[in-house]
């Protein structure tokens, strides 16, 4: 027997109830995990309040990443040895396959090698923050040189990661913050500049900034009422991309000003990647190589044991993390 996490209700934190269930048997193609390390998402938090989009299945279970150690192989399944350390890339629905669990179990095209320098804190912290900054920002927008990024909420895991990417592709990174209580901290994670928008006119900074031209494009979790003004700070057919919905308020789109500037609006999530095998391979490779060279780091915020899964629920909500958390067993 083994324990997993699940909730019958939509709601709070609190409807996180632990589980004993018979250990999970790994079918054709499919590898079970002994669980070391999960990573947190904003993602399930909204899929326990039925506010993601895909609605979960009650009762549920949840989780998009985990770090461990390859348990069982599933019939047909090659590449991968007992014992061996592996974390999970999101790529799956939670309604089929989760990670809160001590024995979980996986499809094989959702887990990878974890990288031999790093703990199993670190392997359960890197996907789902990479990979979706790398998937819109060097596979779709082609970020180089010379070009600028905005990165809103730029202290969430992914946002940092974006520094990062931003960074490694070459192009300058300008980090949005509510307040300059962080500046200090992301600049020391590599930001090249920093704007904290309820203290400044962001806008007119970023036109400072750009001499300006504006960004070319902006990574945005946010959306809500600034949306307009990041409309605003966008170059002439600038991109601006928005993978998450922070913001419980209205987006307002600023339609005249997006035709003036022939501007490109682009909703997005991992799966453009994680979804195509071929593109996760690349994307793989990247950031591989990204922490080979010290370009790209993990950046953790908070520990909790795997028995304060409520409690980290709530620490996620509070929003005043400055990257990923992360849970143990």
């Amino acid at each position: 027997m083994s324990r997993i996490v699940e909730f019958a209700s939509f709601g709070a934190p609190e409807f996180l109830k632990f589980k004993e269930v018979s250990d999970p048997r790994p079918a054709a193609g499919e590898v079970r995990i002994r669980v070391k390390a999960i990573g947190l998402n904003r993602a399930e938090s909204m899929w326990r309040h039925d506010e993601y989009i895909e609605t979960a299945k009650l009762p549920a279970r949840l989780g998009y990443e985990a770090a461990g150690t390859v348990d069982a192989l599933g019939r047909g399944v090659e590449g991968f040895e007992i014992g061996e350390p592996v974390n999970v890339i999101p790529n799956f629905s939670m309604n089929e396959y989760a990670t809160y669990g001590e024995l979980i179990v996986m499809p094989v095209g959702s887990i990878v090698k974890q990288p031999a320098a790093l703990s199993f804190v670190e392997g359960a912290s890197i996907w789902m923050m990479f990979v979706t900054a790398y998937s819109a920002l060097v596979e779709d927008a082609k970020v180089s040189k010379g070009d600028f990024v905005i990165i809103p909420a730029a202290s969430s895991s992914v946002g940092l990661a974006a520094v990062q990417i931003v960074n490694y592709a070459g192009a300058t990174s300008i980090a949005l913050t509510r307040t300059s209580n962080k500046r200090k901290q992301l600049l020391e994670a590599g930001a090249a500049q920093v704007i904290a928008t309820a203290e400044v006119d962001f806008v007119r900074e970023v036109m400072r900034l750009t001499d300006g031209k504006g960004a070319r494009v902006v990574f945005d979790p946010v959306g809500g009422p600034n949306f307009p003004k990041l409309i605003s700070a966008l170059a002439f057919q600038g991109i601006l991309y928005i993978y998450g919905a922070l913001s419980e308020n209205v987006t307002p789109l600023p339609v005249l000003e997006m035709i003036a500037k022939m501007a490109t609006v682009k909703g997005h999530n991992i799966w453009l990647t994680s979804g195509n095998p071929d593109k996760l391979k690349t994307a793989v490779a990247f950031i591989r190589r990204g922490f080979d060279e010290g370009k790209l780091k993990p950046v953790i915020d908070r520990v909790f044991r795997f028995d304060e899964i409520v409690e980290a629920h709530r620490y996620l909500e509070a929003s005043n993390q400055f990257g990923k958390i992360v849970a143990t067993l």
